[in-house]
């Protein structure tokens, strides 16, 4: 168990007074929780202090080589006051999956989730009020060696900071047009596909600037051997309802194994749908779409939950989903999930994880 110590800030933020613009990610709550490694400590000094730059020689490593990842989680104020996170255990888990892959010392899942808690409970009062909003929890750890040469870095700091949030998408829960990109690929076999690192992230950029210029929300990538099998889209994993069964890309080392994805499909199979984990053809995907079987389409996300889609666009060739409108599963399981995650539906698999009283 961490030993963590807490410094409070002495010059607290103003709190935004319209919860209903607060965007997403676009404003810093008042600290921010530090924990450093060193071959010789490993990790050591978890504290919480007032959130303020960092000071980096420009010659660390995470500038050059990219050695770094994340993680993206939520904490949720319920209708009574109460302060809870959804699934922490498994962000833990994928950061340790992460670490590994990028050669960073793994920090225990419980120290993560122990950390993730005790930062919220300083901040409870950056939590949101408004229905819909949460405060979003970003942990996140660099590697700060000092000097040129492609290796692993000795030292790092893992640090978590948090911003109250609105909406992910402008258009809310509204359907979003999504573009099929076939020219740049954003993971391959023995890569990184499924760390949570900012190098994919970065890979992707020029295919979702294409794709906004083209008046898309997001990119729908395809695998990066054939260019043939749909993975998942820029920010989020990707489901397709054909013919009454649902659709995924398995989690194989290209794809990022979503924690939204994995609560999704429990409560799908749960609902008594079968679904299937494997390869789909984008040619299949728009047949279905033009003979009418291909019924509801949706992203799995934390940062957007639930993100219906309504056009698919693949070199020019379009088919629309559900006329445009929200489909009756995907409703549902976004009431569903975020009933949850806000306490308004009960927690009967022990997903949630109390902070504290707001």
């Amino acid at each position: 168990m961490l030993d963590i110590k807490i410094t409070k800030t002495t010059a607290p933020k103003a709190k935004p007074t319209d919860e209903t613009k607060l965007g997403f990610g676009k404003i810093s709550s008042d600290h921010m929780f530090l924990m450093d490694y060193s071959v010789e400590q490993g990790w050591h000094d978890p504290r919480i202090v007032p959130y303020a730059p960092f000071q980096l020689d420009p010659a660390c490593v995470v500038f050059h080589y990219a050695q770094e990842l994340f993680e993206g989680l939520k904490a949720y104020r319920t209708a009574d006051n109460k302060i809870q996170l959804f699934r922490p255990d498994c962000n833990g888990q994928r950061f340790a999956d992460s670490s590994e892959r990028m050669c960073i010392p793994t920090i225990p899942v419980e120290d993560f989730v122990q950390a993730c808690k005790a930062l919220v409970e300083v901040e409870k009062d950056w939590v949101p009020h408004t229905d819909g909003s949460s405060l979003y929890i970003r942990p996140f750890v660099i590697a700060t060696d000092v000097g040129m040469g492609v290796h692993a870095s000795h030292n790092y700091t893992f640090c978590i900071i948090c911003f109250p949030s609105g909406a992910y998408y402008a258009e809310g829960i509204n359907p979003v047009r999504i573009y099929v990109e076939d020219e740049y690929i954003r993971a391959a076999p023995g890569l990184t596909g499924y760390a949570k690192c900012g190098g994919n992230y970065a890979a992707s950029l020029k295919a979702g600037e294409k794709a906004a210029q083209l008046g898309f929300a997001q990119v729908l990538w395809l695998d990066g051997i054939e260019k043939k099998y749909v993975e998942e889209v820029g920010a989020m994993n990707i489901m397709f309802k054909i013919a009454g069964k649902v659709y995924t890309a398995a989690c194989t080392g290209t794809v990022l194994p979503g924690v939204t994805r994995r609560s999704i499909i429990e409560v799908l199979r749960d609902w008594g749908y079968e679904v299937i984990e494997g390869k789909l053809s984008i040619e299949d995907i728009m047949k279905a779409g033009k003979d009418g079987t291909l019924e509801e389409v949706f992203g799995t996300g934390t940062a957007a939950v639930i993100s219906p889609v309504k056009e698919l666009d693949w070199k020019g060739d379009k088919v629309f989903i559900n006329d445009g409108k929200i489909g009756d599963v995907t409703q549902k399981l976004y009431d569903t999930l975020t009933g949850i995650q806000w306490g308004k539906i009960e927690d009967t698999k022990g997903w949630i994880v109390p902070v504290c009283e707001g």
